[in-house]
């Protein structure tokens, strides 16, 4: 996964500094229950060992899982070992077709509905003990058919990042942190100057649709029903980035060299950037010199918006132990164990009741856990992804293209495959 993204972000790039874990004192609990012997709630139950897929995102992630795992197996009595995927989408997908897939496996949002429609996923989410301490939007990423399929595993939101030292160069204090539109461009004008330019972002709707959001739009419903591409706020948002375009304060990171925000933003030629909390791993790692405080995006007309990306806990329909995993899926979505994922590789956690321990371990990173309230889904419908990718390449040119044209031309296609 390159960094510009996220597909898999949340649980792929560190938010809060990565911290290796070491053998003893994880940070673990081993207090999950034993599998069921029988096939209670209609699971299938043996005693198979458990596979564990992973998209890893490095040594840390990967040694948290393993020890979290462990632990559980320890305790349960039930064998079970980790594997970090070397191409996740790929393997998933073979496993599928061979019936011998992985039991447990990390899935993102953006491929969920395939694997649901296709009939590769058990649904489970209504059988979790903790089913009412997830986020309710991130339940709604994983609802399928109108069934909570499986359990949010972490997840990821949209801030803006400023740079402290462009920041007080230009005047700046912490009365002048914009909280709406017009305050954002009155400042990002102040910081442009030179080879600095007020805010950078991609041109993606990973990163843009915040702003329709924040009309009170975005591409699809709540639901992922119905496309709502065409719609008079996502005119009003992107308006407003074109007005930004035109005016030089706002640029596209292809057009000031940089392959994703956190790029420019390190480089130092970008005051501002709008990114997800992944973006904390990459300051540290590549450019710790640079100072910087997140902050919440500014309101819209309709008031506080940004998008959110997440990954779940699947299980495979063909698992010949569902009762185990689901067990094991149960302990790693814990708080405790949510809160060491967060201290070894920087994620989120999914569940309300370890949002007050996270942010005061990380309280500089509070605004992108307390947007769960408000943040909206991407599409997640099948072959939403090619929808969107081709949005995207339309987008890169919106500082003189037809909005109109590019709205009209992605609701066609995206009602074709909402409705298909």
């Amino acid at each position: 996964m390159q960094r510009r993204i996220p597909r898999l972000a949340a649980g792929l790039v560190a938010a809060a500094g990565v911290l290796a874990l070491t053998a003893c004192g994880s940070g673990f609990s081993g207090s999950s229950g034993s599998s069921s012997s029988g096939a209670a709630g209609g699971l299938t139950s043996s005693k198979s060992a458990l596979t564990v897929l992973i998209g890893s995102s490095g040594d840390a992630e990967t040694a948290a899982v393993k020890s979290a795992v462990a632990d559980w197996s320890g305790t349960s009595g039930t064998k079970a070992s980790v594997q970090a995927a070397t191409n996740l989408t790929q393997q998933l997908s073979q496993g599928f077709a061979a019936k011998k897939p992985a039991d447990v496996f990390y899935l993102g949002a953006d491929t969920f509905a395939s694997y649901a429609k296709q009939g590769n996923l058990l649904a489970y989410g209504d059988q979790l003990k903790n089913k009412s301490d997830f986020y309710p939007s991130l339940v709604k990423n994983f609802t399928y058919d109108g069934k909570f399929t499986c359990a949010p595993k972490d997840f990821s939101t949209l801030q803006l990042e400023i740079n402290t030292d462009l920041w007080k160069a230009a005047g700046l204090t912490d009365q002048d942190v914009p909280t709406t539109w017009d305050q954002l461009a009155t400042v990002a004008k102040k910081l442009t100057k030179g080879k600095v330019t007020g805010l950078v972002t991609s041109n993606e709707y990973q990163r843009l649709g915040a702003f329709m959001v924040q009309a009170g739009g975005n591409l699809t419903n709540d639901d992922n029903t119905k496309a709502t591409v065409d719609s008079a706020a996502n005119k009003q948002a992107l308006t407003y980035v074109q007005s930004g375009l035109k005016d030089g304060w706002w640029k596209f990171t292809k057009d000031v060299g940089a392959g994703w925000g956190g790029e420019a933003f390190g480089k130092g030629v970008a005051a501002m950037t709008i990114e997800g909390n992944w973006i904390s791993g990459a300051m540290q790692s590549d450019f710790p010199k640079i100072k910087y405080q997140v902050a919440p995006l500014p309101a819209g007309p309709a008031g506080k918006g940004t998008l959110q990306f997440t990954n779940c806990w699947g299980i495979a329909a063909d698992s010949p132990n569902q009762a185990a995993a689901l067990k094991l899926v149960e302990k790693l979505t814990s708080s405790d164990d949510q809160l060491a994922f967060a201290k070894a590789f920087g994620v989120m956690p999914s569940i309300r009741s370890a949002a007050g321990d996270w942010k005061q371990q990380y309280p500089q990173f509070a605004a992108f856990l307390d947007a769960a309230d408000y943040a909206k889904g991407v599409p997640t419908a099948v072959g939403a992804n090619d929808v969107v990718t081709d949005m995207n390449s339309k987008l890169a040119s919106l500082k003189s293209a037809d909005i109109a044209s590019i709205l009209s031309t992605e609701q066609k296609n995206l009602s074709a495959v909402v409705t298909g």
